[in-house]
């Protein structure tokens, strides 16, 4: 069971004198909630929302061109949800929404069976939004949509031959658009988790000081590069080109997998800048804070260079060199995250909640 490093690991921090720092925890927090949280989920909310509009456009008028507007839909929420899925904690957590939206990695099997038995079987309770919110958590978020847009006889989206399969995409897009809407109004609460978040003291339930608020933020940096090399690379690349297995790679029917771990790293920036947590270094430190960004860019850079179907790009030397040199910068911005910056401002911290028990 994967426990959180704030709720298993002591944590210290030697807090310098006040001088020594060009703003505050409680700022950084609020800057990280108002600069990148809200405005993410936001964006979540939208381009969910225009998922959900572009395929009753296609259930109504079946087309190539309608089929190819939903394809470019798709590939607009994965960005969306690939930036705004760093912040893995708060309101997405509640009622089972971040496996809700994306149920991977599914090693077993178990997401891809449950799609293809309800396409089979046509399910009618897998038509509607209200009743498919009800169901395995496999069948409700982006892998079961892409397999509705990718998989095994998606052509026949593009013709009036298959009016279940749109209506089920239908269904999961519209079951997105309200999972996202609920975490974007969660977040948006004056009173509600961003509150708890980033005013932390005695009487919060969560967070006692500031140190352990700004600890939740690092968190999100170190884990979500570790999720990044370990789970999203590391499931497909492999030490050489032998063994790689793209297939298992998330999104790959779809040839968003290098774009979702682009937009993952791009995230991850954003909130970082928005933040300003570089300005908590002191001045003799603050070479950590242009390694950072120097790295963001440097990982942004070499997911471009990889960019198609996964196949292909694994099949080529360079672009497949562009994703190991990908997978070197996570590490690199890994121990820059979780040690010169947790070192600088005397952060303790252990154990990554990727980690099992």
């Amino acid at each position: 069971m994967r426990r959180s490093l704030l709720a298993t690991v002591p944590l210290l921090m030697v807090l310098l004198p006040a001088p020594a720092f060009a703003i505050t925890g409680k700022q950084i927090v609020t800057n990280a909630v108002d600069g990148f949280v809200r405005p993410a989920y936001a964006k979540l909310g939208e381009r969910s929302s225009a998922m959900k509009a572009a395929m009753q456009t296609l259930c109504k008028a079946p087309s190539q061109e309608t089929l190819d507007a939903a394809h470019k839909s798709f590939a607009d929420i994965v960005e969306a949800w690939s930036e705004a899925e760093t912040i893995r904690f708060g309101p997405v957590t509640e009622h089972n929404r971040l496996e809700r939206m994306l149920f991977w990695p599914d090693r077993k099997g178990t997401g891809l069976r449950q799609v293809q038995a309800a396409l089979a079987d046509k399910d009618v309770t897998a038509t509607k939004a209200e009743t498919l919110a009800q169901k395995s958590v496999a069948m409700q978020g982006l892998g079961a949509l892409e397999f509705v847009l990718y998989g095994t006889g998606y052509e026949t989206l593009s013709a009036p031959s298959d009016p279940y399969r749109c209506s089920y995409g239908e269904a999961i897009a519209g079951n997105m658009t309200s999972i996202a809407r609920e975490i974007s109004d969660a977040w948006a609460k004056p009173d509600g988790f961003a509150a708890t978040w980033s005013q932390p003291g005695a009487d919060n339930p969560l967070y006692r000081n500031s140190t352990e608020a700004v600890t939740t933020l690092l968190e999100v940096f170190v884990n979500g590069t570790e999720l990044v090399r370990d789970v999203r690379v590391g499931g497909f690349l492999g030490e050489v080109p032998k063994d790689d297995k793209p297939r298992q790679a998330l999104f790959w029917r779809s040839g968003q997998t290098v774009p979702a771990l682009k937009a993952n790293i791009e995230g991850m920036s954003a909130l970082y800048q928005a933040s300003h947590f570089g300005e908590a270094l002191p001045a003799e430190m603050s070479w950590i804070d242009n390694s950072v960004r120097f790295e963001f860019g440097n990982a942004v850079r070499a997911a471009d260079g990889a960019q198609g179907p996964l196949a292909d790009v694994l099949a080529n030397g360079q672009e497949r060199g562009k994703l190991a040199y990908f997978k070197v910068v996570t590490s690199s911005l890994s121990e820059l995250f979780g040690t010169r910056l947790s070192g600088a401002l005397g952060l303790t911290a252990g154990f990554s909640s990727l980690d099992g028990d």
